[in-house]
């Protein structure tokens, strides 16, 4: 074996110019193939946090009750009763046991038991409907990554503290620190304090939403043993429907999944995923090809050398082994240098979290560095392959006659 190295070294260096151009070809391939896999995995977790950093990848909650339907007779109106949800009124009740229960379901990263309802925000004599959602204050940042949206203040809920974006501040003159009075839908009033204001970008957000402890949120919506919503966000976002399934046989309660709510967007990162994976193909595919065709003509132009060594009692398998071993080390030496350039190039290049208009959302982290040096080894070794087999059954006598 270390002899059948050291034979297909010395090929591969008798020819520097043709290696070196065979190795470059690879290794931009394989440069191709991470920044392709760190575009795109930086693309989707950017489309993910712009459209999903704020939202639930499930959501638990009591299934609405189905209307009433009267009927008398068949020249008689129909009569549909009016009537609020369970959701609305009851909430989940005794959800808070149930938190560890869920925390354990397996795919499941944190939840967040939350007090949903409507409100007024009332500042001398400017008003504000908002949207009102209480949070445990040990989970403010479970569901939205409100330690990156924070623009003055801290994100403490305990209290009297309440949590507002920055378009709603500044159209009721709002600062941290400043009282504010909240008046429910229920008819409860409560006087809080600004305790921060954030900034997330997010129209709905930013104008109508407000933040406040789930303790002072119970009082304020008359719900002292209930919730209205459990959010969970999972380790694995595009495993939602699964661990939606699970939490219903756990729990008997209905989970909603992401994937149904913002179905369009699912199926396009779906579809982002597979370009990705065809364009990733058609690199490997040029590594393969660009190795098989140079080591069939290297093939060709030592049909005299491997003549003479078929003639001195090299086996066939040891001139396959020569010509395979030829394409594992192309492959090799063209994927570390083509990973040694991704990382060098991408690097530099703005990290997710920066993204501004007009750059690239590149993430290294998603290049398959690893992934790419492992394939264009495998892909470069079958590739000679095909060469190896002609080589190895090359007569010797016609080979030496040539």
């Amino acid at each position: 074996m270390r002899y059948g190295l050291k034979v297909a070294l010395r090929h591969l260096t008798s020819n520097l110019s043709q290696t070196g151009l065979l190795v470059f070809g690879v290794a931009v391939a394989v440069f191709i193939f991470i920044f392709m896999s760190a575009l795109i995995g930086g693309l989707a977790d950017l489309m993910v946090n712009r459209t999903l950093g704020g939202l639930a990848h499930v959501t638990i909650k009591v299934e609405d009750k189905a209307l009433p339907l009267l009927k008398t007779d068949s020249e008689a109106r129909v009569l549909v009763a009016r009537q609020k949800s369970t959701r609305d009124t009851t909430g989940i009740q005794d959800a808070m046991p149930l938190l560890p229960v869920i925390d354990q379901v397996p795919g499941v990263a944190v939840s967040s038991a939350q007090i949903t309802g409507g409100a007024v925000l009332i500042r001398g004599e400017r008003v504000r409907q908002v949207s009102v959602t209480g949070l445990a204050p040990d989970r403010v940042t479970a569901i939205i990554p409100f330690e990156r949206y924070l623009h003055t203040g801290r994100l403490s809920l305990e209290g009297d503290g309440i949590l507002i974006g920055a378009i709603l501040a500044n159209d009721m003159n709002l600062s941290v620190e400043s009282p504010v009075t909240l008046r429910t839908d229920q008819g409860n009033t409560a006087i809080l304090r600004v305790s921060g204001i954030f900034s997330s970008g997010v129209g709905q957000l930013d104008t109508a939403s407000a933040y406040l402890d789930i303790r002072t949120a119970r009082n304020l919506f008359d719900m002292p043993n209930a919730v209205s919503r459990i959010e969970l966000k999972l380790t694995d976002l595009y495993d939602a429907e699964t661990v939606a399934a699970r939490i219903v046989a756990t729990t008997g309660l209905d989970a909603e999944p992401w994937t149904a709510t913002a179905q369009q967007l699912y199926e396009g990162l779906r579809a982002q995923s597979d370009t990705g994976l065809i364009l990733k193909s058609f690199a490997l595919l040029t590594i393969v090809i660009g190795v098989a065709s140079s080591l069939m003509l290297t093939t060709y132009r030592r049909r005299p050398e491997i003549g003479i060594m078929r003639a001195m009692g090299a086996s066939q398998n040891f001139i396959l082994f020569v010509f395979v071993s030829q394409g594992a080390i192309i492959g090799l030496f063209g994927g570390l240098i083509g990973a040694g350039l991704g990382v060098a190039i991408l690097t530099p290049l703005t990290p997710i979290g920066e993204v501004r208009s007009g750059q690239l959302p590149i993430d290294v982290a998603q290049g398959s560095i690893g992934l790419a040096i492992a394939l264009t080894m495998i892909g470069a070794t079958l590739a000679a392959i095909l060469p190896a087999r002609a080589a190895s059954r090359i007569d010797p006598v016609e080979a030496i006659g040539q």
